[in-house]
This record gives C-alpha cells, structure tokens and sequence, in this order.
C-alpha cells in the first residue's frame, strides 16, 4: 500500500504577501489557487507563484508545521524563500 504524504506550502501573492497552508496533493491545490478556488486570501491576494514547500508523513506533523510557519515574521518566511532556492 503507498504511503500518503502531507504537504505544508508557502506561496508568494501579488501583493508581496505570503500565503501558507498544507495539502496532499501539491500540485492539485497549486492549480486551484491559481484558478481562484483555492481559499479566500488567495483569491483576493492573487497567487504569484510557490516559493516553499515540505513533505510529512502524517497529517498531525504537517499541521503542527503549518502552525509554525504560520507564526513567522514576513522576513522569517522570505529566510525560507531563499533557503529553497526559489528568488
């Protein structure tokens, strides 16, 4: 049986602002917030593009991980941005 795994994301919007949530299929919910179905903030704020990404094993794991990431300071999250290689 295939194992499930969790994503936790940070996109980048329009505005500058950064947007974090978690999923289990990236790529699905990175179209959805691009197509405007994805959650309210995004649709308001318009997606740029992702600028980080992690891979759990559970769904408790990435959720504590989104709660954390959730905290950080605008500049904590742009520290993310560049430690993924992705400027």
């Amino acid at each position: 049986m295939k194992s499930k795994s969790y994503y936790v994301y940070v996109l980048r919007c329009e505005d500058g602002s950064f947007y974090t949530g978690y999923t289990t299929c990236l790529e699905k919910r990175l179209d959805s917030h691009r197509a405007g179905r994805g959650a309210r903030y995004t649709q308001q704020h318009g997606v740029v593009r992702l600028v980080h990404s992690e891979a759990f094993a559970t769904r408790g794991e990435a959720m504590r991980r989104e709660r954390q990431v959730k905290r950080l300071s605008h500049s904590e999250k742009e520290k993310l941005q560049s430690r993924q290689g992705n400027e």
